[in-house]
């Protein structure tokens, strides 16, 4: 029962999986890498469920036919291996060679439907009398027919896992060549990360036929290797869900890095920027800052960060110096900063004595802020990450930005 229990979780947890993915199927259905993905993700869970030994009982019973629940799992492992090959295929089509995965994908799916068809041929040719739950492969390995029909199973697996990991090997090296000479975007990151899940998927799915092979052929030679066939199906559960993880990953992966980790990553990077130009408790009433409930997604938080901190340089303004700007500018461009990080050091300083100046209620002339004001938005346009880079120049400190805005505070023409 505990055996059945767990293999039911995992079922229940793709279950969930193909429920959630189920509108995007309905409107993608005519995209063969969208369809290819929900049959991996059915097949995955209907080989959990028909292995799970209550499920073997049921089964079993209702077709009247003593161990049916065998061969319908071997039917659904095939399935399963040729899907996997045929989702490689789609996604490494393109639209000059659309025809020519057309064409690879249809050779996998007849050689596995081959495959099943002679599986079930010498399931009925052969004699299978007595209902075996979790040992029939050793338990039948001399049995002829049957013995045909375990071997031909465990060898279109091996050759499936083989050369899928072969295929996924040999284009991260691709996507690695090209990441070196174009760069790497978000999309190719993930990618690259789920090859290389599933290469320790399909190396897991390999090791599992082999051992079961192992353990076939020693029934073959009168040994009792059945501790092997017993580890195999830990084998198989584990391999199969590294390979459902490693096809996911670049499906949702892109996502999950725009929706979730570059928010995050940005709302705290603007943390240094926050405390500077936020006005003291003791100042007096400040700019209405935005509450974010605490519901709220990463995305939302970051905005109301974003749009507290406009509001704040905004107040900000009649403090800011054009001259010091421009002298903390010059100082890190002479010593070799990249232009934009140039320029979010000397809005940095801007900003920082802005804030000094505040604290001593010294405002600057209207021509000087005026001049300031139309800087910054000059390098909002031009820099979109101005923010990030004003924030890392503020947490950097003068010395490493190539700065001194009390220095350049005291030299300024204001």
């Amino acid at each position: 029962m505990q055996q059945g229990v767990n293999l039911y979780i995992p079922a229940a947890a793709l279950g969930i999986v193909l429920l959630v993915k189920l509108p995007a199927l309905v409107r993608g259905w005519r995209s063969p890498l969208v369809r290819t993905v929900n049959t991996l993700i059915l097949l995955h869970c209907a080989g959990f469920f028909f292995s799970a030994p209550p499920t073997v009982t049921v089964v079993n019973r209702l077709t009247g036919v003593c161990n049916f629940s065998a061969v319908l799992v071997h039917c659904i492992l095939c399935a399963y291996a040729c899907t996997c090959l045929a989702l490689i295929e789609n996604w490494r089509g393109d639209t000059e060679g659309r025809a020519h995965t057309r064409r690879r994908v249809r050779v996998w799916i007849l050689g596995h439907l081959l495959v099943a068809a002679a599986v079930i041929s010498c399931f009925i040719l052969g004699d299978a009398p007595d209902e075996r739950q979790r040992d029939f492969d050793t338990y039948y390995a001399t049995t002829p027919y049957i013995s045909e029909m375990l071997l031909l199973y465990l060898f279109a697996n091996i050759v499936a896992a083989a050369a899928a990991t072969v295929v996924c090997w040999r284009w991260t090296l691709a996507i690695r060549k090209e990441s070196r000479r174009d760069g790497s975007s978000t999309a190719d990151s993930w990618l690259r990360a789920g090859l290389y899940v599933l290469v320790a998927g399909f190396l897991t799915n390999l090791t599992f036929g082999v051992v079961k092979v192992l353990a076939v052929a020693a029934r073959w030679t009168g040994r009792n290797w059945d501790a092997l066939n017993d580890g195999a199906a830990t084998f198989s559960s584990f391999g199969a869900m590294v390979v459902t993880l490693g096809f996911l990953l670049p499906i949702f992966g892109p996502w999950f890095t725009e929706r979730l980790v570059k928010p995050v990553r940005t709302f705290f990077a603007l943390a240094h920027l926050m405390r500077v130009v936020r006005p003291p408790a003791t100042s007096g009433p400040g700019p209405l800052a935005l509450a974010t409930p605490w519901y709220a997604g990463p995305e939302q938080h970051l905005v109301n960060r974003m749009t507290n901190i406009q509001d704040c340089i905004l107040q900000l303004r009649p403090y800011c110096a054009d001259g010091i700007r421009e002298l903390a500018y010059r100082e890190a461009a002479s010593k070799g900063v990249r232009q934009p990080d140039a320029v979010a050091a000397g809005l940095a300083a801007m900003l920082e004595a802005a804030a000094d100046a505040r604290a001593r209620t010294a405002p600057v002339g209207d021509d000087e802020s005026s001049r300031a004001a139309h800087a910054l938005r000059s390098s909002e346009t031009e820099y979109p990450d101005l923010l990030v880079r004003i924030s890392r120049a503020l947490r950097l400190g003068p010395r490493h930005r190539g700065a001194a805005p009390m220095a350049g505070a005291q030299r300024s023409p204001t």
